[in-house]
């Protein structure tokens, strides 16, 4: 059995290209299952957050697999073209143990992708797309992301893509004290960057939500103030910074909704963070006078500015990650194991 890895990522593909091949995160468990039934391929798991779209199998052979994915790709969003890697056998275990490390993040080091890996393992595992071979993989790639932690400085300083907003935004203004921020979203990538914002002491905080009740709760969290999503427009002249992370599969911030609001202003900036992948911010936005568009693209000069001490570490972290990556290498090439030895893992699975 071989595992293989087809995917893009920020270090292949502008955002543009990335939210094309964006599955949405009600699709994963469903999408993983299809991919898992496709000839030439036993188990899957589908990996899609704003930086990467990757898919990882297990197939008796690396063409077969990767003939199968290639299709599954082909037939939601087109031909996969040269954005797209291609890792087989220990390359696609080292990237797997590579990217829930943080070592292969837009933000050295940032712990936000463990997390969306988890999500996207469990859901895969709990819809029935996965097997021994990926379980096995997964349980050892959260392993090796706690190893990298707890072992290393690799997530010292601030690391996660939410902070890094923050910091955009107080190089715009200095300091937030007097700014009002607005957040479309409340998912996780939202609350990470109302929790950096709110440690800078911004004044004021709305928070506008699909769903009205989990607005509330983030909002409360912050000691802000909810917003009916279809009523954020109403309380668009006090903001400064506007945030968009929501799961929408279209902008849902446009010339033709925002630019009548800024005529509002009276000549105040607005500064727009798209942190979302399909993005929120219909890109012509930046063409309006006095809005300032940054994607989550653009996010990338920033994470790259303070990185020392996290780079300084990366040695150890890949000398850490090729231990782990021959010892799974070997437990795959010895053959089948006893069930047994997944009943006990935290992380769960079946064999």
């Amino acid at each position: 059995m071989e595992i293989v890895c087809l995917g893009l990522s920020h270090h292949t593909a502008p955002v543009e290209l990335r939210e094309k091949f964006a599955i949405p995160e009600h699709a994963v468990a469903t999408s993983a299952v299809e991919l898992s039934r496709q000839s030439g391929v036993s188990e899957a798991v589908i990996v899609s957050t704003c930086n990467r779209v990757e898919l990882y199998a297990a197939g008796e052979t690396p063409p077969e697999a990767f003939d199968a994915l290639a299709r599954f790709i082909a037939a939601r969003a087109g031909e996969p073209g040269d954005a797209f890697f291609r890792h087989a056998s220990q390359r696609s275990v080292q990237h797997l143990f590579r990217v829930v490390s943080g070592l292969d993040s837009m933000v050295l080091g940032e712990t936000e992708v463990l997390g969306q890996v988890k999500k996207a393992y469990q859901a895969a595992q709990q819809a029935g797309a996965t097997g021994r071979h990926l379980n096995k993989l997964f349980q050892r790639a959260f392993n090796v992301a706690k190893e990298v932690r707890t072992n290393t400085n690799i997530t010292r300083g601030s690391v996660s893509v939410g902070s890094v907003a923050v910091e955009l935004a107080e190089k715009i203004f200095g300091r937030l004290r007097e700014c009002h921020v607005m957040i479309l979203g409340a998912g996780e990538m939202s609350e990470l960057t109302a929790g950096a914002l709110q440690a800078r002491g911004v004044k004021a905080i709305f928070v506008a939500n699909r769903t009205y009740d989990r607005a509330a709760e983030l909002a409360a969290k912050m000691g802000g103030k909810a917003i009916h999503f279809d009523d954020w427009a109403n309380d668009f002249h006090v903001v400064d910074i506007l945030i968009g992370s929501t799961a929408a599969p279209h902008p849902v911030v446009t010339v033709e909704k925002i630019a009548p609001l800024m005529r509002t202003r009276q000549d105040r900036p607005l500064f727009c963070i798209d942190l979302a992948v399909p993005r929120d911010f219909e890109a012509a936005v930046n063409n309006l006078e006095g809005v300032y568009l940054y994607d989550i693209d653009s996010l990338q000069q920033i994470a790259d500015e303070s990185m020392s001490v996290r780079q300084q570490e990366v040695v150890v972290c890949e000398q850490l990650i090729a231990r782990h990556v021959t010892e799974f290498s070997e437990w795959l090439a010895a053959g089948p194991r006893p069930a047994a030895e997944f009943r006990t893992h935290p992380e769960g699975g079946r064999p």
